[in-house]
């Protein structure tokens, strides 16, 4: 049996999907577009795999940043993070912002009437990166669906896994650059993931100066998610822990060193540069 959990956003457990046209569409609802992981050999073709079936995780791995998109509930969990936010001011969604220290995801920007910045919370999404390909698992599905016959990509028997080390370590990495510059503005940076890549920094790191009872006053905070199945088979993720630190906390669980200074105008006219009705955040 296939360890595709979902593919291009539908729960592979669901008896009520045209898969022939699913799989045609490649379509992604949650970034409203062709699905952006395509493979390499063929780059018209977009692999899909949103989520897996690894060990003991019963509701899967994610392995895709958009995936955790779903009803954009992560923007609405970081919104008590705008403290200058009030009833009348636009909410925006900006992507793939450039900051010193790195780019930053999102960004969640609160405007006045005149669409000027009142307030902002960088968000950073990570997944669990694999190792090996996932393509032969994506095909086995869809010979079980009926859609492909049994060729040398099903037949391989060399498994993926998940590189867990890596992808902890990167992330960790890559807040310490970015979280000196949101510190320096009195800003926050939130890390959305899942809870069992948070499960295997606890084990990894030293956790125990990170909070669990998150405080506003820090500027670091980690958002934890779960991924449940619900009655109809589909699949939902949900927040189930968030933590908090600061700049000081980041450097403890590394010991690196990284400066990025910039000044509050510069960040405003970056982020009010991006800022149109596409942007507008709506549910």
């Amino acid at each position: 049996m296939s360890k595709i959990s979902e593919l291009f956003t539908v729960s592979g457990l669901s008896t009520e999907q045209d898969w022939q046209t699913i799989v045609s569409n490649q379509y992604c609802h949650y970034i409203g577009r062709k699905c952006l992981k395509n493979r390499k050999s063929e780059p018209e073709i977009s692999i899909g795999t949103c989520t897996v079936k690894y060990g003991k995780e019963l509701g899967g791995v994610i392995i895709c940043p958009h995936r955790l998109l779903e009803r954009k509930q992560i923007f609405m969990d970081c919104i008590h993070l705008l403290s200058n936010h009030e009833p009348g001011n636009e909410l925006h969604i900006l992507p793939e912002v450039t900051i010193p220290g790195g780019c930053v995801d999102y960004f969640i920007v609160s405007t006045n009437a005149n669409r000027k910045v009142q307030d902002f919370v960088g968000i950073e999404l990570q997944t669990l990166d694999t190792t090996g390909t996932v393509w032969p698992e994506r095909q086995r599905f869809l010979k079980e669906k009926g859609l492909i016959d049994a060729n040398a990509d099903t037949q391989s028997v060399k498994p993926f896994g998940m590189n867990w080390k890596m992808t902890a370590k990167t992330t960790l990495v890559q807040l310490h650059h970015k979280i000196e510059t949101f510190e320096n503005l009195g800003k926050h940076l939130v890390l959305v993931i899942q809870d069992c890549l948070v499960d295997y920094m606890k084990k990894e790191f030293s956790f125990s100066h990170i909070s669990n009872q998150p405080k506003l006053g820090d500027s670091m905070h980690f958002h934890s998610y779960s991924l449940s199945m619900q009655k109809n088979k589909s699949y939902k993720i949900g927040l189930k822990e968030r933590y908090s630190t600061d700049r000081i906390g980041i450097s403890k669980l590394l010991g690196l060193q990284a400066k990025a200074n910039i000044e509050l105008e510069v960040m405003l006219k970056i982020l009010e540069a991006k800022i149109s009705d596409k942007t507008l955040f709506t549910i």
